[in-house]
C-alpha cells in the first residue's frame, strides 16, 4: 500500500517535472523513498536516479549537509571528489572542479532552483552572498566537466545546482543558532506557510558575523581587511493556477562585507549587495510539459576605487515531450540581457544580448542502455554606449559592435552491464564567454594626462575559451560489503585561455596623445588529464564511510612565452595541485551523531604580484558531535582546521592563513 502511494506520488511529480535544472517542481522526498537513492531532473528534464544520469554528478543530500558540521557551502563542496577550494579569507573561498581554480574563479556555473547566482561582472560566485540558509537546501548537485548544452550559459568546468525545499511539498521550519571562537555568531530562521488550498510559501532570513583571520603577512594591510558580515532574506511561493499549471515566484536579497582576493590575487575590502526576482510557470499540455521562466538579478559591488553596477535579465521557454515510449525530447530558447556600468571610469556601459536555442534528446535504447545528446547555440551580440576618458587609444563604440557565435555539445551513454556494474561515457564541448569586465567594463585611467601613466582596460576583441572533455566511468556496487566504488578517467583541452591584464605587458603602446594600455588577452591553450578513485559504504551498526582521491596533470601551451602566463595569472600547470583526497567516517544512533572529515591537498603555487610563491601540501581535519533532544532540538559542537592553529590553504607568505575555529550550534526543526 505504501509503495502504491509512493508510485502515485512519483507519477504526480513526473507530471510537474521541470524541463531542465531551471524548475524543480517535483516531490523529491517521495521519489527518494521510491528509488531509495537521490533523484534529479537536471540532466534530461525527467526524474532519474543519480546513478543513471548521463553526466558525472554527485548529489549532496540535506541529511549530508546537516551532519557535515559545515557552516558554508565551500566547505561542503570541498568534500566532493575532484572539487578544488581556495580558502583566501574567513569570508572568501573560490571553488573549481579538477583544476583551473583561481581568485574569483569564472568557470563554474552556480544555480539556485535554476537561477544563476554567479556574478556576471567577473563571472565568479561570492558564496557568502548567496541568499539562502543551509537548512532550506534539499540537495546540491555537483556536476563535473563542461555541460553548457544541458545546464546553460557558461557551464565550462562544472555546475553546482542548489535545489531548495519546495513549499508545495515540503513543510520546512527551522531555527539555527551558532556561536564560537573567532567571535563567530550566526542565526537563521526558515518558515513554511499555507495560504489557503492553492498557495504555499517559504520565507527565510539570516545573518552572520565573524572576525577575519589574523594578519600574518606584511603584504596584507589593515585597509584590505574587513570582518565578514552578511545578511540575507528569501521568499519562495508556489501557486496552483489550475489542475495542470503552477506558478512559482522567488525573491531574494543579500548584503555583506568581507576581505576578498580580487582576480589579480591582491587583497581588498569588499562590499556586495544583491537582489533578485524570478517567476516560473509550468504547465502540462497536449504539446508536452511547457515551462516559461523569467528572472532579473541586480548587483551593487564596491571595491575601493571601483563600484560595479550590473543587471541581468533572462527569459526562457522550454518544452519537454515524449516520442513513443523510449524517446524524450526537450526544446528550449533562452534570451539574456546583461549590462554593466564601466568602473572606475563611470561614463559608459558595456552590454550584450544572447539568444540561445537548444535541444536535448534522450533515448532509452533498452533497459540496460540509454543515450543522450544535447546541443546549444549561443549568439552573443556585444555593445558599448557612452563616453571615453581623454587619453584612451580606442575611442569608438563601434569597436564593440561584435557578434560571438559558439555551439555547446553534450553526449552521454550509460550502460548497465549487470545489476552491479555501470559504464558511462561522455563527451562535452563547453564555451566560456568573456565577462563584461574583460570585454570593457573595467577601465581605470591614470591621474596624469597622456602620455604619462598607463591605462587598464577591457578588450572588445577577446575570444571565448572553448573547453572539450572526454570521460569514461566505471561504477561497481559491492552489496556483500555494503559498499560501492568508482573509477573515472578523463581528458580535457581548453583553447584560447583568457588571461588577466598585466602592467608588465603593454597591449597598446602610448602615443603623443594616449596612454600605454594594458588589456585582458587570450594566452594560448591548456590540456589536462586525470583519474579519480572513490568508494563509500556502511558497516556495523550506524557506521558509514567514504574515501576518494583525484589526480590531475595540466600542461599549459602558451601562445607566446611561459613567463606571460605568470604575469597574466593563468599558469594553471603550476597553480593546480596534482592530488586532492578526502576521507570521511561517521556513526549515528537515534540521538547521537559523530562525524569526522580529513582532506589532503598536495603542494601547488599561488601568486604574489608578478611572482609565483609556493603553498605547501596541507591536511585538514573537521568534525561534528551532535545530540538530539526532544521536540526536534539538536545540540552540536563543530570544528574546522582542527590540526593546526593556522595554516596556508590558498596563498603562501603573502596571504592570510586559515584558523582553527570551534562552534557550538543549537537548532530546532518542526
Amino acid at each position: 500500500m505504501k509503495k502504491q502511494f509512493l508510485l502515485a506520488g512519483a507519477a504526480a511529480g513526473l507530471a510537474l517535472a521541470a524541463t531542465t535544472a531551471h524548475a524543480q517542481s517535483i516531490d523529491y522526498g517521495s521519489m527518494e523513498q521510491l528509488f531509495n537513492e537521490p533523484v534529479t531532473t537536471s540532466a534530461t528534464g525527467s526524474p532519474q536516479r543519480s546513478t543513471e544520469v548521463p553526466v558525472d554528478m554527485t548529489i549532496i543530500s540535506s541529511a549530508d549537509i546537516k551532519r557535515s558540521g559545515a557552516t558554508d557551502l565551500p566547505t561542503i563542496l570541498s568534500r566532493v571528489a575532484g572539487v578544488d577550494v581556495l580558502n583566501f579569507a574567513a569570508g572568501q573561498s573560490d571553488v573549481g572542479i579538477r583544476g583551473y581554480n583561481q581568485a574569483r574563479s569564472p568557470r563554474l556555473l552556480v544555480l539556485i532552483n535554476g537561477r544563476q547566482v554567479y556574478l556576471d561582472h567577473f563571472g565568479y560566485t561570492d558564496w557568502t552572498a548567496l541568499p539562502i540558509s543551509l537548512s532550506e537546501i534539499r540537495q546540491i548537485e555537483v556536476v563535473r566537466g563542461p555541460n553548457s548544452a544541458i545546464f546553460g550559459f557558461n557551464a565550462v568546468s562544472g555546475v553546482v545546482n542548489i535545489i531548495t525545499f519546495n513549499p508545495k511539498f515540503d513543510d520546512t521550519n527551522a531555527i539555527d543558532l551558532r556561536t564560537g571562537t573567532g567571535e563567530s555568531n550566526f542565526v537563521s530562521v526558515v518558515k513554511t506557510m499555507r495560504l489557503g488550498d492553492k498557495v504555499s510559501v517559504r520565507i527565510s532570513a539570516g545573518g552572520e558575523h565573524q572576525d577575519e583571520w589574523k594578519d600574518n603577512s606584511a603584504a596584507v594591510t589593515g585597509a584590505m581587511i574587513h570582518n565578514p558580515t552578511t545578511l540575507h532574506a528569501n521568499i519562495d511561493a508556489v501557486a496552483e493556477l489550475g489542475s495542470k499549471t503552477q506558478l512559482r515566484v522567488e525573491g531574494s536579497y543579500s548584503n555583506g562585507q568581507a576581505s576578498q582576493v580580487i582576480s589579480t590575487f591582491a587583497y581588498a575590502a569588499h562590499r556586495i549587495k544583491t537582489n533578485s526576482l524570478k517567476a516560473t510557470v509550468t504547465s502540462d499540455t497536449k504539446l508536452g510539459l511547457i515551462q516559461v521562466q523569467g528572472y532579473h538579478n541586480d548587483l551593487d559591488a564596491l571595491t575601493p576605487g571601483r563600484r560595479y553596477l550590473n543587471g541581468i535579465t533572462v527569459f526562457s521557454v522550454e518544452d519537454l515531450f515524449k516520442v513513443g515510449a523510449n524517446h524524450t525530447v526537450r526544446l528550449g530558447l533562452e534570451y539574456r540581457d546583461n549590462q554593466l556600468d564601466t568602473a572606475s571610469y563611470s561614463g559608459a556601459k558595456i552590454s550584450y544580448k544572447v539568444l540561445a536555442p537548444s535541444v536535448m534528446w534522450n533515448w532509452a535504447v533498452n533497459p540496460k542502455l540509454s543515450l543522450t545528446a544535447a546541443a546549444r547555440l549561443d549568439k552573443l551580440s556585444l555593445e558599448r554606449t557612452g563616453s571615453f576618458p581623454v587619453g584612451v587609444p580606442q575611442t569608438s563604440n563601434a569597436l564593440w559592435d561584435r557578434d560571438i557565435k559558439e555551439t555547446s555539445v553534450n553526449l552521454g551513454a550509460v550502460f548497465k552491464a549487470t545489476d552491479a556494474d555501470t559504464l558511462r561515457a561522455t563527451y562535452a564541448r563547453g564555451v566560456q564567454a568573456p565577462t563584461l569586465l574583460e570585454l570593457g567594463g573595467l577601465i581605470i585611467p591614470p591621474a596624469t594626462p597622456a602620455p604619462v601613466g598607463f591605462l587598464i582596460e577591457g578588450n572588445p576583441f577577446l575570444d571565448p575559451a572553448i573547453v572539450t572533455n572526454y570521460q569514461l566511468t566505471y561504477d561497481r556496487d559491492l552489496p556483500s560489503l555494503q559498499a560501492k566504488a568508482s573509477v573515472k578517467v578523463f581528458m580535457q583541452k581548453t583553447e584560447s585561455v583568457k588571461g588577466q591584464f598585466s602592467t608588465a605587458i603593454v597591449s597598446i603602446p602610448a602615443t603623443a596623445t594616449t596612454w600605454n594600455a594594458y588589456q585582458y588577452a587570450n594566452t594560448g591553450d591548456s590540456e589536462m588529464k586525470g583519474v579519480e578513485l572513490a568508494a563509500s559504504g556502511k558497516f556495523g551498526t550506524g557506521f558509514h564511510w567514504s574515501a576518494d582521491t583525484t589526480y590531475t596533470k595540466i600542461e599549459d601551451k602558451p601562445a607566446l612565452t611561459a613567463a606571460a602566463l605568470i604575469l597574466r595569472k593563468v599558469d594553471f600547470e603550476a597553480t593546480t595541485p596534482k592530488y586532492r583526497s578526502n576521507l570521511a567516517l561517521g556513526w549515528a544512533d537515534e540521538k547521537w551523531a559523530v562525524d569526522g572529515y580529513v582532506r589532503q591537498v598536495s603542494k601547488f603555487s599561488s601568486y604574489n604580484g608578478n611572482l609565483l610563491e609556493p603553498v605547501s601540501a596541507y591536511t585538514t581535519l573537521a568534525g561534528r558531535v551532535s545530540y538530539k533532544l526532544q521536540n526536534g532540538i539538536v545540540m552540536g559542537v563543530d570544528g574546522v582546521n582542527l590540526l593546526h592553529g593556522r595554516q596556508s590553504q590558498a596563498k603562501g607568505p603573502s596571504g592570510l592563513q586559515a584558523e582553527r575555529r570551534v562552534q557550538f550550534t543549537l537548532s530546532k526543526t518542526w
